[in-house]
């Protein structure tokens, strides 16, 4: 080959480069991730999901794009979020965060695969059509949350064993309320305990249902799982000091924010299996063939300055059994 016909080829193929590399970033799959939390909320559950995503043989930058939508705990904007990653054309969308971005994605795609995250029962919410056939365009894992609520009336039990009455958290617009209130009913009754259940759907709410502890002589609080108490759950925590009220819930955050005891399933666990089965689908699985998944990984963890400041003693049996002692 002649030198003007070489450099003639070299530069066509110069020039060629940018097109194909263009090509291969257009080619590349796009998921939309759709939460009701904030950008900068608990980071490490986006940290699981991209573990997850790894596991199935996805890494974000090289051979997937994820596009993130946060509602920065304002449910009403995931409507108009999720409608902004269907005219997008993702291919699926991870909807985490609580039952709102569930319900937005549902409501936005008839089509596109979505796989969830959810505390409650998912064939009851009408997500799926059961539990081992979802059917649809919808599969995902779900947390064990309100099937934790009498264990975590046994936790206050066993540090505060002279407690009779105590009170509890319920979000009445939660489509589990109902079964909440009855489960921890039961079970108070089981341990001998009279309990009172409140009700919370706003933040402003909550200092007038703390300052009904005294009155009602509450020895303690469990928090009902709920999305809402999540996304408040700092709050909870600090009005919990503040009224100097022992009180339980299900994340970390409410111990590392003050709140005595965490009790519930580990939602790593869970945003890593989210990742693992939005990798399944960007594979070619179908969602209507993927069963829904339970995690059945829990989690305690025990505020042991609260302890002290609350003038209990935390019985060393308990502090065995915990996964993180804060100090």
């Amino acid at each position: 080959m002649r030198r003007r016909e070489f450099i003639t080829v070299l530069g066509s193929a110069v020039a060629a480069w940018p097109l194909a590399a263009r090509a291969q970033q257009a080619a590349m799959p796009v998921i939309g991730y759709l939460s009701t939390l904030g950008r900068n909320d608990r980071p490490n559950l986006a940290d699981a999901f991209r573990r997850g995503l790894s596991e199935a043989g996805y890494v974000e930058g090289r051979n997937v794009t994820i596009e993130y939508r946060f509602a920065e705990n304002q449910p009403d904007r995931l409507p108009a979020l999720a409608a902004d990653l269907v005219g997008r054309k993702v291919a699926v969308i991870a909807a985490t965060g609580g039952g709102a971005s569930i319900s937005a994605a549902k409501a936005s795609t008839a089509t596109i695969p979505i796989v969830f995250s959810v505390g409650n029962d998912p064939v009851v919410a009408g997500l799926v059509a059961s539990l081992n056939r979802p059917g649809g365009n919808l599969t995902g894992v779900t947390l064990l949350g309100v099937e934790l609520e009498p264990k975590r009336l046994e936790l206050l039990r066993e540090l505060i064993p002279m407690a009779t009455i105590i009170a509890a958290l319920v979000n009445p617009n939660s489509p589990a309320a109902e079964t909440q209130s009855k489960e921890m009913q039961a079970s108070a009754r089981k341990l001998g305990m009279e309990i009172h259940v409140l009700n919370a759907s706003s933040e402003r709410d909550f200092a007038p249902i703390f300052a009904r502890l005294v009155p009602l002589r509450a020895s303690a609080l469990v928090i009902g799982n709920d999305a809402f108490f999540t996304a408040h759950s700092e709050q909870l925590a600090v009005l919990a000091l503040r009224y100097m009220v022992p009180a339980i819930y299900q994340f970390r955050k409410f111990a590392k924010a003050g709140g005595l005891m965490s009790y519930g399933g580990s939602l790593t666990d869970v945003y890593r299996r989210v990742g693992v089965y939005t990798g399944r689908i960007l594979k070619g699985e179908k969602p209507a063939d993927l069963p829904v998944q339970q995690s059945t990984k829990v989690e305690l963890f025990i505020n042991l300055k609260t302890a002290k400041a609350l003038g209990l003693e935390v019985p060393p049996t308990l502090l065995a059994r915990a996964d993180e002692v804060i100090e």
